[in-house]
């Protein structure tokens, strides 16, 4: 018995009989579980901060350039995954923080008002090169490369929001559960 790629048959049929499955069948059972679960997880994590936004109708403490990395990291770390073939249940998440970031900046942008003909060509240079990144339609030793810069991506773009919040003095613009997560 096969469900979204998890095979319980061996599991099942260990308990049919009365005994607890061996290792070898449970471990890669409980890994797909786990990953599934983080990636039902993930489909909410900037929903607060988008709502907080859209409350108050104000950016004000929020950095974009910080929204604007994470979404670039995101992106990285999704190509690649799909690029190497990975199962949905190592990179679900990716998918779903990804449009969350996206539809974060856009907000960010939205509240800005007005925002410099400069910026625009952020997002613009974004949308023309983040379709041939996900394709996978790059050097492959480049590819690597911006995989293994993905971890730095993600630990610089705390850095404009960290100094925004030094700046405002305050960390207000902030969701509480955004101040605190991984990613």
């Amino acid at each position: 018995m096969e469900f979204l790629g998890i095979d319980f048959s061996c599991a099942l049929g260990s308990l049919r009989h009365g005994s607890f499955p061996d290792k070898d069948c449970l471990l890669p059972l409980i890994s797909k579980l786990l990953g599934y679960c983080i990636v039902a997880a993930s489909t909410t994590v900037k929903v607060p901060q988008i709502l907080k936004i859209l409350k108050h109708r104000s950016v004000r403490g929020l950095s974009i350039v910080a929204f604007e990395l994470e979404t670039i990291g995101y992106t990285i770390a999704l190509a690649y995954c799909l690029h190497k073939g990975l199962p949905f249940s190592a990179y679900g998440e990716l998918a779903f923080l990804l449009i969350q970031a996206i539809v974060l900046v856009a907000t960010i942008y939205y509240f800005s008002q007005p925002v410099p003909i400069v910026t625009w060509i952020r997002p613009l240079l974004y949308c023309a090169v983040a379709p041939t990144i996900l394709a996978g339609q790059i050097d492959p030793f480049l590819f690597e490369a911006l995989y293994a810069s993905q971890h730095a991506i993600f630990l610089f773009a705390r850095i404009p929001q960290i100094w925004k919040n030094f700046s405002v003095s305050s960390n207000l613009g902030l969701h509480f559960a955004v101040k605190f997560s991984i990613f």
